[in-house]
């Protein structure tokens, strides 16, 4: 009882925080179904037009389901990307004594400090020289990479608490470095996967520069892309139809977070012990 008591102060304090910023998207998705008079802030009238992009395609845009497609899979395929080779790089770099160990681990370290807008122009010629670019598997392969170094530096910390022991018990009982790995180890740092997962997943989703340089034909757009082009669309600019598709977009992150935010919260956790 009196930890409660002591407590109050903070959920007080958390609660005057957020209040402005629960009101702010509370009236924004009003503001999505509702018109108003000029001037106003009070809406007048019910109505569903600001939505319509949902059930009608615009002149000169794609729609917004194959551009929805395009997010998911951009975003899912690059998450699953990210994931593979993470979870075997880590355990090469926490378990093996390879030649070049720490010179590969400051690399990584150093590959996930530049800025993605700083290689932008020689990933763009790149593309261009192998034929990827302006598809969907060019951008998925550079988004991939570029998030793979925290990714790897993720799974090794969580490697690193894994018991040396349960390894030496399955090589013991003759089993091959592999299948300890994938049978063993892997078990053990689960939340780890779970939390990257989700973390690239969310990092694709929200990604904008990439797609719009290297990926910006109608047929492989990503919601970002699409989002921005509405704003530079000044004849036809709709900011009560633009604020829908920010919704709509938003949408998905808002799910997996109530859903999987104990994953995420465990992101810079460690494996199970035991």
């Amino acid at each position: 009882m009196t930890g409660h008591l002591k407590s109050w102060p903070f959920v007080l304090a958390l609660s005057i925080i957020s209040a402005p910023i629960v009101l702010m998207y509370s009236y924004l998705f009003i503001d999505t179904i509702t018109n108003s008079p000029p001037g106003s802030f009070i809406p007048h009238e019910f109505t569903l037009e600001h939505w319509r992009f949902l059930w009608e395609t615009r002149p000169g845009k794609p729609s917004i389901w194959r551009v929805t497609l395009n997010s998911f899979l951009f975003a899912s395929s690059s998450c699953l990307v990210v994931l593979v080779v993470s979870s075997t790089a880590g355990y090469v770099l926490s378990r093996l004594n390879v030649p070049g160990r720490a010179f590969f681990l400051a690399g990584v370290m150093v590959l996930h400090a530049f800025p993605a807008v700083t290689l932008i122009v020689a990933i763009f010629l790149v593309l261009q020289m192998v034929g990827l670019y302006n598809s969907l598997i060019g951008v998925i392969l550079v988004k991939a990479a570029i998030d793979m170094p925290l990714g790897i530096w993720i799974m090794k910390g969580f490697y690193d608490t894994v018991p040396w022991e349960i390894e030496m018990a399955g090589i013991a009982d003759g089993a091959s470095r592999f299948t300890v790995w994938r049978k063993l180890v892997l078990p053990q740092v689960k939340p780890g996967l779970f939390a990257l997962g989700l973390f690239a997943f969310l990092l694709g989703w929200s990604e904008f520069i990439l797609p719009q340089v290297l990926a910006p034909g109608g047929d492989v757009q990503v919601l970002s892309v699409y989002l921005a082009g509405l704003i530079a669309d000044d004849n036809n600019f709709d900011m009560a139809m633009f604020k829908s598709v920010g919704l709509f977009y938003i949408a998905p992150v808002l799910i997996l977070f109530l859903f999987f935010q104990k994953y995420l919260m465990n992101i810079y956790g460690g494996g199970t012990k035991g």
